[in-house]
């Protein structure tokens, strides 16, 4: 069961203030029958609930396409940066939804904005090796011998090596090169690091997709979109 004012704003009709306005206007309903008080409880799943003629449905959770832009932080609030919840409509807002993983705040690309505790579980975990393809540019010349090194795993100062990683050379200048890279980890800074070990420093970084789920490019930085039917079924979502 769920009150009717949460259920109205987690459905997209608005802020609390402007849903006690259209139940003071007498333009909801549940189940035929108008309603007045916000604190009503209903069904979620099985009531029937109109809100100025329009039917209201609930989704248990919400999945969000964020194409993150740089200069805001992957987290569910700062006090001193902006973030990429912060990106979101109001109406789009709900209780519980917070970033799949963690980009850089100079890092741009596919960030995934959830409520759904156990897909996020599903794709960080350690033990499913979900991979994270990115764009990198590089300061300096990228060669085979980094991407065999990289093949091998780095110990990039943490307890163990990371997992071995696919690189590929897409560009190869003496002052910069542009490449490719999955891992199939999450690790704090994990690219930058990477890089810094065989002596190369990222630029700019970019995180092209998660699992099979691919960054779609009509999105400018700082838009967002639910996920489609076709990448819901790709992550696994009923």
């Amino acid at each position: 069961m769920m009150r009717l004012d949460k259920f109205l704003c987690e459905t997209g009709f608005g802020t609390r203030s402007q849903v006690k306005e259209m139940l003071k206007k007498g333009q909801v309903t549940v189940n035929g029958v108008a309603a007045k008080k916000p604190e009503q409880k209903i069904d979620e799943h099985k009531d029937q609930i109109t809100c100025q003629g329009k039917t209201a449905s609930y989704e248990k959770y919400v999945y969000y396409m964020l194409h993150k832009p740089a200069g805001v932080v992957s987290a569910t609030e700062d006090k001193r940066e902006k973030t990429v919840l912060d990106l979101l409509k109001s109406e789009d807002r709900r209780d519980g939804i917070f970033p799949v993983g963690r980009l850089d705040k100079d890092t741009e690309g596919f960030l995934l904005l959830t409520d759904d505790g156990d897909l996020a579980h599903r794709l960080l975990s350690p033990r499913k090796h979900v991979d994270k393809t990115y764009y990198a540019k590089i300061a300096g010349s990228v060669t085979e011998a980094h991407i065999e090194r990289f093949r091998e795993g780095l110990d990039i100062g943490d307890e163990k090596k990371t997992l071995p990683a696919m690189l590929e050379i897409l560009a190869s200048e003496p002052e910069t090169s542009e490449i490719r890279i999955t891992i199939h980890e999450g690790r704090f800074h994990q690219v930058k690091r990477m890089f810094e070990v065989v002596g190369c420093k990222v630029i700019y970084l970019k995180r092209l997709s998660m699992g099979a789920v691919a960054l779609d490019e009509t999105l400018a930085p700082g838009d967002y979109r639910p996920l489609n039917e076709k990448e819901r079924e790709l992550l696994g979502i009923s």
